[in-house]
């Protein structure tokens, strides 16, 4: 449990394009790491308590300008998360932890962020793919549909969509756990091509266990997939669930993706301390 004398908790709620997250300095490491997944169950309550997609914990690193530890709504770490990182980057600038432009440590590796312009607006450099795999034929509701998965610091199938009224949760539940998947299961990506470079991406999250406004890992991964396709090129501009834009660059060389990086918001909501009533 945590200290008695640690209470009220400092936080900030933060949204990056939706995708909304309680930040905590935590280089103290207040919270006892073996609680720490109870405790982003609890605060990640919407009506009882604070309420979030997620929870950062920011912590200090002996080779970057931080670290973090993310939970999702349900109490499992991820390995990374686009959205978050944009959040995270913002509050150690304002919080005086780093500069506008810093590395932090992941556990998908070493991710390199920049404020840019408006204070709201981060660019954030991408770990490099993996498990990319083509041509992947599931039954999805009695009908056979074709996924494409890419690792983009966690794992994502893409799915693309002629309309944007897909049954998210319904097929996003069945191809997140489904078999080809096991164990760790998948983020689902519904992709709707909109124009020259522009793409309309809804995601099934991993962890939240439903759609939500935003994935920025989920948007790359869609970004990515469909210019591999042919069917854009980079940059990428892409409309989320929540209708905020989020922009993804890279350069692509036969299927070879290199510099890949996200931008888009990552708004502070509000700061506050957080009671002990909260984790009732």
């Amino acid at each position: 449990m945590i200290p008695s004398e640690s209470f009220p908790i400092a936080i900030t709620k933060m949204s990056g394009a939706g995708n909304d997250f309680i930040v905590i300095d935590h280089r103290s490491r207040f919270i006892p790491e073996l609680y720490q997944p109870q405790f982003a169950q609890l605060v990640c309550r919407r009506r009882f308590s604070a309420g979030a997609d997620g929870l950062i914990l920011i912590e200090e690193s002996d080779a970057e300008d931080f670290s973090w530890r993310f939970y999702n709504r349900d109490g499992s770490m991820a390995e990374m998360c686009g959205n978050g990182a944009r959040c995270a980057a913002r509050f150690a600038w304002r919080h005086q932890i780093a500069g506008r432009t810093m590395t932090f440590s992941t556990l998908a590796g070493t991710i390199r962020a920049e404020l840019i312009g408006e204070q709201e607006h981060v660019r954030i450099g991408m770990t490099e793919l993996t498990e990319y795999r083509d041509s992947i034929l599931i039954d999805v509701d009695g009908t056979q549909r074709e996924l494409v998965f890419i690792n983009t610091g966690v794992p994502h199938a893409v799915l693309f969509v002629d309309s944007d009224q897909a049954p998210i949760e319904q097929w996003g539940r069945l191809i997140r756990y489904h078999e080809e998947f096991e164990p760790a299961g998948t983020n689902v990506n519904f992709v709707k091509i909109l124009d020259d470079n522009e793409l309309l991406v809804r995601t099934y999250e991993r962890g939240v266990e439903a759609e939500t406004m935003a994935c920025g890992t989920g948007v790359v991964a869609s970004a990515v997939v469909a210019a591999r396709q042919g069917l854009c090129e980079s940059p990428v501009e892409v409309t989320t669930t929540g209708g905020e834009q989020l922009t993804v660059q890279f350069t692509l060389a036969g299927d070879a993706v290199a510099e890949m990086s996200l931008q888009g918001p990552a708004r502070i909501i509000y700061e506050g301390r957080l009671s002990a009533e909260a984790l009732l």
